[in-house]
Formats: structure tokens, C-alpha cells, sequence
């Protein structure tokens, strides 16, 4: 059961997500907000750090409308440049280290921020240089800047960005703050459309606003600290990981990435109190060796989104007897559509994604247009305030996004049941969830059929028992090709243009693949295939 929703107070409704941060160091300046690599950031000093990137960023020449983007891990630079951006009415983007230097190109080119930032290095991996190659290959010549490590060609470093703001005076911020309303975007989230291009939601700071409150109020999340260890392009990321703890006065505990074994011993160690995750990462926690005996009665609250749990993973975390829950959400919606009950049963967690958020206006639509009857399956399109403000330059896909009426067509398909939940029927679209990824098949597609021996490539999804979700490839190949040598070259083409959990787990060579009538891939067919291999 989550607390006695009468118990806990209401947290404030702020105009701007910024906002937040000057309000706590007000109300709790010695609270921790930011905690990595053993130093701890108090609300007092987050409010500080904001004030000096966004004196930083001013000086620099970054203004409302502005973009500001940062190529980065889960770090006190992502969350703090976020802040500043948005109090001066900038617009912020993460990007994914995991990413190519080609995926990476793709929302630059769109986006076409004024300032990069950049981690140097990570693993081995020298971020800024694939930051630099991507900015090039977008033919950007935005400013660029470095932290994190020594010095990289071509960046700035970011001590000497910072200093440039140090004699910027204190009316000319709240000159750029004033201006800043509730209506403008504050954070663009990049979800790939179902050719591959990239759609930029625009989340408006009322957005921000509304759906992290209660998302938090919801959960009992007041105070809350929280592990944050998805990519900071991601909306859990920058949204559930991020706003959620801020709206709610809590603290965010950053890991640079997904580590199963570390987020168990912050667990273990009481240094978090909630542990949010996608089915994928909490299965990976729950079956290690020291699963059982790590001390879960702390624990406020274990709650997933993006896919559906396994029963048996479920219970594992039913016997350590905490909070459970589930949300289901989207990047252009912040904060969640449906959320489970505090009551929620085993059915509810496993087989719906909970009851819809008050007072987002809901309605499921049947291929004839019109409303569906209790049970009956059809889209869902939702209609709130909280809603993004379109896809960023792409008028054309913003006015398909809404109907006539402004409901957002979800593109997911479920069924409103009698006792209130909604049940997740299947997509739309062809779109697949890999360990709570959105997944596109043309994408994918696309990376296949650009080996000069391929002419056509189809994926379908099939189940897997880790990331829910993976692909599986069929490629027409003319007769005659090296089998072994083509899966090979089309295997590393998937590393160099794909991130991994993109890449199909399977690729089949055929001379033919199965067709329609209307002379398309007959992909029913293909996934019924794709299923008996797995079996073999």
C-alpha cells in the first residue's frame, strides 16, 4: 500500500519547472537534491549552480528559444544545465552516449542547438570526439563545450564557460527570467517516427509541472530519493528521474548507467528509498545471488513503466513486501496516463497498466471513429494540458499527432475495462518496446537494406523472457550470396549504425519472402516464423 494519500501535503503548482529549485532552497536549503561519486549538492547549492550556468549560458548568447544540448551520462551537468536552460526560456536536449555518431546527427540536425555540451570520455569512449564528428556530419557550428576531463580539440572547457558568466549581472538574469511562462517548451524528447525520422516532442514547463506532482502525490513520493540511471535523452530519464524528485523536494542519486549489482548495494545501503526501472533492469536485480537477503522494508515504493512485468519477477518483489506500482506514459505525455491503485493486485500490475490520471481526459476509438463501449478495444487518445506542444519544425506530423477534437492519438491499443483499468491490447503501428525502448522497424529496415546485396528487410518483434521485446530480421539476398559472409557484414552494420538494443537478435537470409496481395512483406507470417525459431 502506498501512505494514506490524506497524510501527506499537496505539493506546490509552480508556472515553470525551474521554479522548483529556488522554492526548496527556500523551504529546505540543507536538503540533499543532488548526490554523485560521494558529493552531495543541498538545495541551497543547486539553486547556486543553476544562477551560474544560467549567468553562463546568457553570456554565451543563449536566449528563450534557444537549444542547448549535452551529449552525457546520468550526472549533476545533465540536471543542473537542464534547470539553467530552462529558467531563461532555452530549450534543452539529451543526447545517448549509446547512440552513433549517425543517431546522434539526426536530432542535431533537427534541432539545431546554439551551445554542445559534452562528457569527454566514458569507458573508454571519447564522447566529445563522437559529439564533434555528429555536429560536423549536421553541419553545425554551434559552440561546443567540454567537461568531465582534460581539455578536447575544438571544445571550450567548461570552467571558462562558467567564468564567462561570472560578471553578468544579477538584473539582467531576472531580466531573462521574467519573460519565461508556463506555455513555453523547456525540454524536447526525440522519439523516432515509424520511417526512422526524428520527431521532437516540445514539453511545455506546464507540462513539467503538472504531471510530475502528480505522479509524485500519487506514489507518496514527498521527499523521495531516487536512482537515476536511464539516458538523459529519455523522458524517465529527464522527466520521472528527474522533474519527479525536484517537483517533490526529494534528491536524485545519480549512476552513470544500468548497473544491477551497484543499484542493489544502494539499496542495501539505504541511500535510496524508491527504485524505478523498466521490467527489464528489475529482473536483472531480482536474480541475483543476494536478491533475497538484501533488507527491502525501507523501500517506499517499486514501481515500472514500458512494458509488462513477468508474473514470477512480480512476485519476487511481492515477498519483499514494499509498495508496488506501474505507470503507463509516452514521451509527448509528462508524468503518466494510468497508474495503478494503491491496492493494486497481481492482476492489475501484470496484466493492465492501471486506471487513467484525473483529470486527463481519455477516450478509446474504434476504427469507425467512434467511442468504444466499455471493454471494447481501440486506440487510445488523450486529451490534458499537460500534453506536449507538438513535434518540434514538423507542423505536418503535429496536426496527425490530434484529432479533430485535440485528443493525442496515442497509437496504442487497449480496452477500458469495467473496474476502471485500462488493458494494453497491442500497437497501432508497428512499433516495439525493447527493454522499455520504443523500437521501429523501418529504422532497423532501412540499416539492412542499405548492404548493396539487400533488397528487402523485414523485422517483426518476438517475445524474449530479458527485454520483453526483440527483433527479428528477414533479408531477401539474391542467389548465389555467401550466407556466412552477408550475416556477418550485416551483423557489424547494425553495431556501427545501430544503438544495441535496436539490433536484431536475429537475422534470417532468405531467396524469398512472403507477400501480400497488395505486394507488401507479409509480416503476420514472418513473426508466426520468427516464434517457432525461437522455439528451435
Amino acid at each position: 500500500m502506498f501512505p494514506d494519500r490524506a497524510a501527506i501535503p499537496d505539493l506546490p503548482r509552480l508556472e515553470r519547472i525551474s521554479d522548483y529549485v529556488a522554492h526548496w532552497a527556500r523551504q529546505s536549503p540543507a536538503a540533499p537534491a543532488l548526490r554523485f561519486a560521494g558529493t552531495v549538492l543541498r538545495y541551497a547549492d543547486l539553486s547556486a549552480a543553476v544562477d551560474r550556468w544560467a549567468r553562463a549560458l546568457l553570456s554565451a548568447g543563449v536566449g528563450r528559444g534557444d537549444r542547448v544540448a549535452m551529449l552525457s551520462t546520468p550526472r549533476p551537468e545533465y540536471f543542473i544545465s537542464f534547470m539553467a536552460a530552462a529558467s531563461i526560456g532555452a530549450i534543452w536536449l539529451g543526447l545517448n552516449p549509446k547512440y552513433t555518431r549517425a543517431e546522434i546527427a539526426r536530432p542535431l540536425a533537427d534541432a539545431t542547438p546554439s551551445l554542445l555540451l559534452s562528457l569527454h570520455k566514458f569507458e573508454g569512449e571519447n564522447l566529445a570526439a563522437k559529439l564533434l564528428d555528429a555536429a560536423c556530419e549536421a553541419g553545425l557550428a554551434s559552440r561546443l563545450v567540454v567537461f568531465g576531463g582534460m581539455v578536447a580539440e575544438g571544445f571550450d572547457p567548461l570552467d571558462a564557460l562558467l567564468a564567462g558568466g561570472e560578471s553578468l549581472a544579477e538584473q539582467r538574469l531576472t531580466a531573462a527570467r521574467t519573460p519565461v511562462n508556463s506555455d513555453d517548451p523547456a525540454l524536447i524528447v526525440y522519439t523516432s517516427g515509424s520511417t526512422g525520422a526524428p520527431k521532437g516532442a516540445m514539453l511545455a514547463h506546464r507540462g513539467l509541472c503538472h504531471g510530475y506532482p502528480v505522479q509524485s502525490e500519487h506514489f507518496g513520493l514527498n521527499g523521495a530519493t531516487v536512482l537515476c540511471n536511464l539516458p538523459i535523452n529519455h523522458i524517465g530519464c529527464a522527466g520521472d528521474l528527474g522533474c519527479g524528485p525536484l517537483v517533490a523536494g526529494g534528491c536524485i542519486l545519480f549512476m552513470e548507467r544500468f548497473d544491477a549489482q551497484a543499484t542493489l548495494k544502494a539499496l542495501a545501503a539505504r541511500d535510496i528509498d524508491c527504485l524505478l526501472g523498466v521490467p527489464s533492469t528489475l529482473q536483472m536485480i531480482a536474480e541475483l545471488p543476494d536478491f533475497e537477503s538484501t533488507d527491502f522494508s525501507h523501500i517506499r515504493l517499486v514501481c515500472w513503466g514500458g512494458a509488462a512485468i513477468a508474473a514470477n519477477v512480480l512476485a519476487r518483489y511481492r515477498a519483499k513486501g514494499c509498495p508496488l506500482g506501474l505507470t503507463y506514459g509516452m514521451s509527448e505525455v509528462p508524468g503518466s496516463i494510468t497508474m495503478s491503485a494503491p491496492d493494486a493486485d497481481d492482476i492489475e500490475l501484470t496484466q493492465t497498466v492501471g486506471r487513467p490520471v484525473a483529470p486527463l481526459d481519455i477516450r478509446l476509438v474504434n476504427e469507425d471513429g467512434a467511442v468504444c463501449a466499455p471493454g471494447e478495444e481501440g486506440e487510445i487518445r488523450l486529451r490534458h494540458e499537460s500534453l506536449m506542444l507538438g513535434y518540434y519544425r514538423r507542423e505536418d506530423a503535429t496536426r496527425e499527432a490530434f484529432d479533430e477534437q485535440g485528443f493525442f492519438r496515442t497509437g496504442d491499443v487497449g480496452a477500458l475495462q469495467a473496474d476502471g483499468t485500462v488493458r494494453l491490447v497491442g500497437r497501432k503501428k508497428e512499433m516495439f518496446k525493447s527493454g522499455g525502448y520504443n523500437v521501429y522497424p523501418r529504422e532497423i529496415e532501412r540499416v539492412l537494406e542499405a548492404h548493396p546485396d539487400i533488397t528487402t528487410a523485414a523485422l517483426v518483434a518476438v517475445p524474449d523472457p530479458q527485454w520483453q521485446e526483440v527483433g527479428c530480421a528477414f533479408v531477401l539476398a539474391p542467389e548465389g550470396a555467401n550466407t556466412e559472409r552477408l550475416s556477418a557484414e550485416l551483423v557489424s552494420l547494425c553495431r556501427e549504425r545501430l544503438a544495441n538494443y535496436k539490433r536484431p537478435k536475429r537475422i534470417v537470409i532468405r531467396r524469398e519472402l512472403p507477400m501480400l496481395p497488395v505486394g507488401k512483406v507479409d509480416k503476420p507470417s514472418l513473426q508466426r516464423e520468427a516464434r517457432a525459431l525461437q522455439s528451435l
